[in-house]
């Protein structure tokens, strides 16, 4: 039988997201692609080290437990590099003791067409056409900022991962009508359909996922998921949200409802491993307290 994916967290990730290649990326933008190669070449038996996403992926393969404990975590590494550049993050993942089996290199081609082939619950990539791909063939997918901080040795026994609400696990539909009508009547939609739950949001499947894995935790599971909702609603809008989650049977263990102010110095006290937020000021504003991802999904990105 071949081997499946299928009941797994499958997290798909480029090389420059998981190792630190901003050196050799400033070689291809200001040479070209044959340059990136050879230094790459060059590098080849040269680990790389650590990138933005490293501490998330070291924590997720954590989940998987000892060599005969089923695998409940799969990490592939889905890149633009070529074939040749591939053994360095290949020989890389070996040097950093990461369990990455697979991996698709393409040459500078898109590579988001194969995120159905590995049922994909995650996509993590630092090329924003690729993750704005990705998201329009309904795939969860978010541009890491390599800039961010890395805070995953802050709680080596939990996987702490923060998302905003609208655009992110929900659709943007209540975003829309703040934008064009204004709070108040946001507010009245929300309240007036406080039982109706919002459509589901691009990271949804994201969500869903890491909860069926913290209701498979037992005492042998080394690490534990936390999760947080790290929203600009407040009260009354934000019964809505949590009546949508409760719809979804879906638990999360925090909830910010913040009103407007501004989600970094509440990030510095959550801690997490990553944060995903649908605009761009608010990922500037977690990029100094937390690993960030940027999902260019919704009104707020129509014109990025």
């Amino acid at each position: 039988m071949p081997y499946t994916l299928e009941d797994k967290l499958v997290v798909a990730i480029s090389s420059r997201a998981l190792f630190d290649f901003e050196a050799e990326n400033r070689v291809f933008e200001k040479d070209n692609d044959r340059a990136y190669q050879a230094l790459q070449l060059e590098r080849i038996n040269l680990p790389a080290q650590p990138g933005v996403a490293y501490p998330l992926i070291r924590k997720l393969l954590l989940l998987n437990g000892g060599i005969e404990t089923e695998r409940r975590v799969e990490v592939v590494i889905l890149s633009r590099n070529d074939p040749v550049s591939g053994l360095r993050a290949f020989h890389s993942c070996e040097a950093l003791d990461l369990k990455i089996e697979r991996g698709v290199f393409t040459r500078g081609r898109p590579p988001f067409r194969y995120l159905r082939s590995f049922n994909a619950d995650l996509f993590l990539s630092a090329n924003p056409d690729d993750v704005r791909d990705a998201l329009a063939a309904g795939f969860p997918a978010a541009r890491v900022y390599p800039e961010s901080v890395k805070m995953a040795e802050q709680h080596p026994d939990e996987i702490r991962i923060a998302f905003d609400g609208d655009a992110v696990l929900f659709s943007d539909e209540a975003e829309r009508i703040f934008k064009a009508q204004g709070l108040d009547a946001f507010i009245l939609n929300e309240t007036s359909k406080v039982n109706l739950p919002l459509r589901d949001g691009p990271l949804k499947p994201l969500l869903a996922a890491l909860h069926r894995l913290q209701k498979a935790a037992d005492d042998t599971t080394p690490v534990r998921i936390r999760t947080a909702l790290v929203t600009a609603r407040s009260a009354p809008a934000h019964e809505r949200a949590i009546r949508t989650l409760m719809q979804w049977d879906i638990e999360i263990d925090e909830a910010m409802f913040l009103g407007g102010m501004d989600k970094g110095q509440f990030l510095r006290e959550f801690e997490p491993d990553f944060f995903f937020d649908d605009q761009i000021s608010h990922c500037v504003s977690a990029l100094g307290f937390s690993p960030t991802g940027h999902v260019p999904s919704g009104i707020a990105n129509h014109d990025t």
